[in-house]
């Protein structure tokens, strides 16, 4: 089976522009959460498709399902976690309650502030999973990329060629991820940044998916401008 996952079990308020998380924003007619959510049914192969949220925020979301009429048969809201990677177990694990465990189930993780991603990429993420176990979206760093360790003086400056800008989805093998993080200490576990670092650090393969420049996550104030402008709406100050 194939199950989408929508990461939205935060509640940072960075942008300073309103009091609820930024995956709650408007972004033209509707919020940043609901185009994301959009994209993902209009793939059909997913069999269910996940949506973590914080806890003060659950009647929310589901209050916007029922608002936006989206098809409430395909969708599960559950509790997001203290960062993304416990988001995405707390996922599974309602994943393994729902459905019999199967070693070829996958799941598609994805940022509910990234509504740009397209239909190609999420099919090139279901079929990378399934051929691989393990894959990441990524693009080719067009900037040169600059190392420091003091925040001061340059350390090192890496070979553009070999540098990649992480975006989402990341998907894999539902058994491989549930058991290669089983398998990590907690030293480990504490350095993890996002669910594709769980591979790295036991030396397995993550497949690379391209994506596209326009897959952008909105997390400052610029960001959101950007995407304003990218649905048609009006800039602000």
């Amino acid at each position: 089976m194939i199950f989408g996952a929508i990461l939205a079990g935060g509640i940072g308020t960075r942008m300073n522009i309103s009091d609820m998380p930024k995956q709650f924003l408007m972004l033209g007619d509707k919020p940043i959460i609901i185009h994301t959510i959009e994209k993902f049914l209009m793939c059909a192969r997913f069999d269910k498709i996940y949506i973590g949220v914080h806890s003060d925020w659950l009647m929310y979301m589901n209050d916007l399902i029922e608002k936006y009429n989206l098809d409430k048969e395909r969708l599960v809201c559950v509790h997001g976690g203290a960062d993304r990677n416990e988001t995405i177990f707390n996922i599974i694990k309602q994943i393994k309650i729902d459905y019999a465990s199967n070693n070829d189930d996958i799941v598609v993780t994805h940022d509910a502030v990234r509504p740009f991603v397209t239909s190609r990429i999420i099919e090139d993420n279901i079929n990378a999973a399934l051929e691989f176990g393990a894959c990441d979206t990524v693009i080719k760093a067009t900037d040169t990329i600059v190392r420091s360790k003091d925040e001061k003086t340059i350390n090192e400056i890496p070979n553009r060629r070999f540098m990649y800008q992480g975006q989402t989805p990341q998907s894999f093998k539902i058994s491989l991820l549930f058991n290669l993080y089983n398998d990590l200490n907690n030293e480990e576990k504490s350095v993890l940044t996002d669910a594709c670092k769980i591979c790295v650090v036991r030396n397995t393969p993550v497949h690379l998916v391209l994506g596209e420049v326009a897959n952008i996550k909105i997390t400052t104030v610029t960001d959101y401008k950007i995407a304003m402008a990218m649905v048609g709406g009006i800039n602000f100050d």
